[in-house]
């Protein structure tokens, strides 16, 4: 470790400081309805969207109405994209002549973009045409992260509501966290790229002659707007195979550092709207605290792990860290630290190879999205995430008082924690289970690239990182089987409405109950003691259920490391 990957590290982390405020406060009137600075453009556009859907912005819905409408679009995206992959062959903008997608592959990816995973089966640019990629992928990265967004503001409402029974629309809150503070922000950032040097065409793949005379294909494209919305969206799903690794999608370390903010720029100032909404701005602070610890003790291991790189390597005077699969233009510091943002924000785009970094290294993406990616998490799941440990958390300490659980003045009872517990049960049901069926199913055990405990780690971060809708993969594993298309696509869907369901009707359930004053046995939320006892209900949380199976990966594989052998 250096002194300079370290500020590099905490220049990046001061930045994020700097946006949660601005961009939490804008944001906060959008979702009240207020007036923006964009709205003599954006409201006519917005009501004309009001009235195809048949609604507007006065009519607000039950959480079962707002549950529904969010099914119902989300299943007809992956209906539309489906179709478009395996009808692209005979459709326009297609100047490589790129052939339909097969359907387990269609199918998998459908599920990818809708549920914000991003996960990817196959190369970007000798897969999909110009058409896909705009009318299909890049549409998907901006309703999927939207939805994300309606879910976490419609339970934010339900906290901040004294009482009643609706926690807002959702194509109202879809409608306007995409036209309000997605669109734009993603034009700003489409042209920032351009200038740093990505490609943005409609045009054919370039024809270059090598210098030894031999011809080569390069891939280019509508590039840059991808990247924009697939790292504000925390989406992830690279226009190129080698996603933010390659150099047209991140040319150099001004663009890694736009990228990596853009990551987290959404999620951590959803923390200070919900702070603003229920009228304490230090709830928020609490919260992104308790992210901000998580966050920078991971980055903390990663970067030591990285750094010192692999022992058997030092018997041989190579004491420079581990460097394979990683990019020289970012080095260690900024490839560990995009690797602990990708994993703890939801995001799953990669500069770095992830199964190449060290046991220990590749220990803790794992963790960030073992834990439901709450660590910043992707853009609103991720917040409304951590609010279902806050329950459970509040829940213990009400327990260990003697008084009745409260926060923010709402009662939590059986109903919420039944559907808290529900929620966070089902990411370990879908990562642990089907990492088990694979380990001893023949056809998938195949596609594992390495022996022993390094290639159970393949297995177990695919399944961990489609459930957690987070879309990077150890790049040892062939993806690319019916098994592997058919099962991750179904854990995207545990992961995604799992989680959501239990969710809205927890803010059903909250919105409903009257606000309970603050008495002086009420436990305090906005301070460092609810800090301590949120990080701890996480970590415990996590470490009890996932253990296990980390113990026969990546901590087996590091001890074996430290022994002398390799995989």
């Amino acid at each position: 470790m250096t002194l300079n990957g370290w500020l590099q590290i905490l220049l990046y982390c001061g930045i994020v400081l700097v946006l949660v405020k601005p961009l939490g406060g804008y944001m906060t009137r959008v979702f009240n309805g207020e007036r923006t600075s964009f709205s003599p453009v954006l409201v006519p556009i917005e009501r004309g969207l009001y009235a195809i859907a048949g609604t507007s912005e006065r009519e607000e819905q039950h959480w079962t109405s707002y549950a529904f409408s969010m099914l119902l679009f989300n299943f007809l995206g992956v209906l539309v994209l489906y179709a478009l992959m395996r009808l692209q062959a005979g459709l326009p903008y297609n100047p490589a002549a790129m052939t339909s997608v097969p359907p387990d592959l269609s199918f998998n990816t459908a599920v990818s973009f809708v549920t914000n995973t991003n996960w990817q089966n196959y190369s970007g640019e000798g897969t999909m045409s110009y058409l896909t990629q705009m009318a299909g992928l890049t549409v998907q990265n901006f309703v999927s992260a939207s939805t994300g967004i309606a879910i976490a503001v419609g339970l934010i409402r339900a906290f901040a509501r004294a009482s009643g029974k609706a926690i807002g629309n959702f194509w109202v809150d879809m409608v306007r966290s995409t036209l309000y503070v997605l669109l734009p922000l993603c034009i700003v950032l489409t042209l920032v790229y351009v200038y740093l040097g990505v490609p943005q065409t409609l045009g054919p793949y370039v024809e270059a002659t090598t210098l030894e005379g031999a011809k080569q294909t390069i891939a280019v494209g509508p590039v840059a707007s991808q990247l924009a919305i697939k790292m504000l969206g925390t989406n992830g799903g690279g226009f190129f195979n080698a996603n933010s690794a390659h150099p047209f999608e991140n040319p150099d370390a001004i663009s890694n550092l736009v990228q990596m903010l853009s990551i987290f720029a959404i999620g951590a100032a959803l923390t200070n709207v919900f702070g603003r909404m229920v009228g304490n701005q230090r709830q928020g602070w609490a919260i992104l605290a308790t992210m901000g610890i998580l966050f920078f003790v991971g980055v903390g291991i990663t970067y030591w792990a990285e750094a010192a790189g692999n022992p058997l390597m030092h018997a041989f005077g190579l004491n420079g860290g581990n460097m394979e699969g990683k990019e020289v233009r970012f080095g260690i510091a900024l490839s560990s630290l995009f690797a602990v943002i990708t994993t703890a924000a939801s995001c799953g785009a990669v500069n770095a190879m992830h199964g190449s970094f060290t046991a220990l290294g590749g220990l803790v993406p794992l963790i960030n999205m073992q834990l439901g990616e709450i660590i910043v998490g992707g853009v609103g799941a991720g917040f409304y995430g951590i609010l279902l440990f806050v329950i459970i958390a509040i829940f213990v300490a009400g327990l260990m008082v003697g008084r009745t659980p409260e926060y923010l003045g709402k009662k939590i009872e059986a109903k919420e924690m039944k559907m808290a517990v529900l929620a966070i049960l089902c990411l370990p049901l879908a990562m642990l289970v089907f990492t088990a069926i694979a380990t001893v199913l023949p056809s998938a055990v195949a596609s594992v690239g390495t022996a022993g405990p390094h290639g159970f780690s393949e297995i177990l971060y695919a399944y961990t990182s489609a459930a957690a809708n987070n879309g990077s993969a150890f790049g040892g594993l062939t993806g690319n089987t019916p098994w592997y298309n058919i099962t991750l696509g179904i854990g995207m869907l545990m992961g995604r409405f799992l989680v959501i369901i239990p969710a809205l009707a927890i803010a059903g359930s909250l919105v409903a109950k009257k606000t309970v004053p603050a008495s002086a046995g009420t436990f305090p939320t906005d301070g460092l003691l609810f800090v301590g006892l949120l990080s701890g209900t996480i970590l415990i949380v996590g470490g009890l259920t996932f253990f296990p199976a980390l113990a026969l990966g990546p901590v087996v594989e590091h001890l074996m490391m430290i022994t002398g052998q390799a995989f």
